[in-house]
């Protein structure tokens, strides 16, 4: 592969890339209908209790069948992550934990046409979408790495009483933590939660969403090949949100990491509290505008606007769901928009030329169905609306339409996170109090401006209640952050520790704080 696919990669030549696609898609196809164990104590866990995995593009194809345990099988898992974190990696030197998780980071780089084939296949992203996920995961790492290396391992020289006094603050891990990943970015989430809590010197338990197990299972591969040592890293696969639940609450359990819904991610902080606080980061979900002004260059908004709504189906915690219009510029706008959105290719995700594959299960559709009932009885639909099942190209898999609808901004479909191709517009004539309506979310997650006044991006940057923000991105509105260059850190209920993924801080929150004095 030439070059590094990101999410901002617009006009890129990727016909090399497509071919080589091609080829992996084809050898991948050999393996499907395989059983996948779990990982426990360094052994594959087969139980017979089987976690179907299925391909949301076509649901009669059967990727592969994912051995699950059940709280049974807990205690096993963190005594051996316990036993590996006290006797060998929480007291290694810094370096190398760095020097091994990088090679990790490099092996995924070597296997990203595995993983992104597969990753198309299992969770229905687009072919660009998941060679993103995959380099994006690899890049987390790589960053990660960085930052302890600038910081020495999070060893600092402080301050003298006397002068034979010799104090230092160490940052040291907590133990093991839980690890619960979603299905939408199934390798850069999981990757990025266990690998910052594995630089900081702890252990890590895995239990990914049950829609992706397989890319799960790749990672654990990735970082065994490695030489990542056995149990610091376990991966564990399991039938609905009770096993999750188990391992937030087990004793063993130090500390908890989650990308999810915020309904879950209060529950796990509830959960995780059993007999005294512990560290519960969560980045959490998103209902996320875009304020279009009337001086904004219109074919720059809708192209940023469409490929944050859609891309992806819709499903990101980043994804633009809101949509607030200058009264001047609204006409023009929804015809561009409606234009832009008649170019979408929505079908098999395998096809390179798809920007819209399925969404994940047939529960998204029913929460989307529903969403589009409310739009028809409180507004209307300005484009889509409509299930696409059964259409050509679209027959057994759960496809949907590019949906932009009009309602009042009370409307829930102005406050609820539908996680789905579905965008709700309305208008404005002063942006400081569209701005205020769109603050009166329990969200605050990400958010975009368009506009060519530099008076109007200073004050959307002020006073938009939101961790990460954009102005004028033609490659999205509100998606695309990438380690390094974007922190991804939601507010109010987008998110808990105030330190997001992808930034300078990440690392040092799965760490505590030691303070040690000699006395010379």
């Amino acid at each position: 592969m030439a070059f590094k696919i990101t999410y901002s990669a617009l006009n890129a030549d990727m016909s090399e890339i497509h071919r080589e696609l091609d080829g992996a898609f084809t050898k991948l196809k050999t393996t499907l209908g395989q059983e996948v164990p779990s990982i426990i104590n360094g052994k594959p866990v087969k139980t017979g209790n089987f976690l179907e995995d299925r391909n949301p593009s076509n649901n009669d194809q059967l990727l592969a069948k994912f051995h699950a345990v059940g709280p049974e099988h807990l205690n096993e898992a963190y005594e051996a992550a316990r036993s590996a974190y006290q006797k060998s990696w929480g007291n290694i030197p810094w370096q190398e934990r760095v020097r091994v998780l990088k090679k990790a980071a490099d092996v995924i780089s070597d296997r990203r046409l595995e993983i992104a084939t597969i990753m198309v296949l299992e969770v229905g992203k687009s072919r660009l979408e998941a060679l993103g996920d995959v380099e994006e995961a690899a890049d987390l790492i790589r960053y990660y790495a960085q930052q302890v290396e600038e910081n020495n391992g999070y060893i600092r020289q402080m301050g003298k009483l006397s002068p034979n006094e010799n104090a230092k603050s160490v940052l040291r891990p907590y133990g093991v933590f839980t690890v619960i990943a979603p299905f939408n970015f199934p390798m850069a989430l999981s990757t990025g939660m266990a690998a910052a809590a594995m630089l900081g010197g702890n252990t890590v338990i895995l239990k990914p969403s049950d829609d992706a197990p397989w890319c799960a299972y790749k990672l654990y591969e990735c970082l065994r090949d490695a030489g990542i040592p056995q149990n610091v890293f376990q991966v564990v696969f399991g039938n609905g949100p009770a096993l999750g639940e188990a391992m937030v609450k087990h004793p063993l359990s130090d500390g908890v990491v989650f990308t999810g819904s915020k309904e879950v991610g209060l529950k796990v902080i509830r959960n995780a509290f059993t007999n005294y606080p512990k560290p519960v980061l969560l980045e959490l979900g998103g209902k996320n505008p875009v304020f279009v002004t009337d001086s904004a260059k219109l074919d720059v908004a809708v192209e940023g606007c469409v490929r944050s709504a859609y891309g992806l189906t819709g499903q990101k915690c980043s994804a633009l769901s809101r949509i607030y219009v200058h009264e001047a510029v609204k006409d023009a706008f929804i015809a561009k928009f409606k234009a832009r959105t008649e170019q979408i290719k929505i079908g098999n995700p395998e096809n390179k030329d798809v920007f819209m594959g399925p969404i994940i299960n047939a529960r998204a559709v029913t929460r989307f169905l529903a969403a589009v009932q409310t739009a028809k009885e409180e507004g209307s639909i300005l484009i889509g609306g409509d299930n696409l099942r059964g259409r050509p190209g679209c027959e057994n898999g759960y496809f949907l339409a590019p949906t932009l609808v009009q309602v009042p901004t009370t409307s829930r479909l102005f406050k609820d996170e539908l996680f789905a191709p579905f965008a709700a517009l309305t208008t404005f004539t002063n942006l400081q109090t569209a701005i205020e309506q769109a603050n009166n979310v329990e969200y605050g997650l990400t958010g975009g401006i368009y506009s060519e006044k530099k008076t109007e991006i200073e004050y959307f940057f002020d006073h938009i209640e939101a961790g990460i923000l954009y102005a004028n991105r033609q490659s999205g509105a509100t998606t695309g952050a990438w380690p390094g260059v974007q922190s991804f850190c939601g507010w109010k209920g987008s998110g808990a520790g105030g330190k997001g993924g992808c930034g300078p801080y990440y690392v040092a929150q799965f760490m505590r704080e030691q303070s040690r004095t000699v006395m010379e």
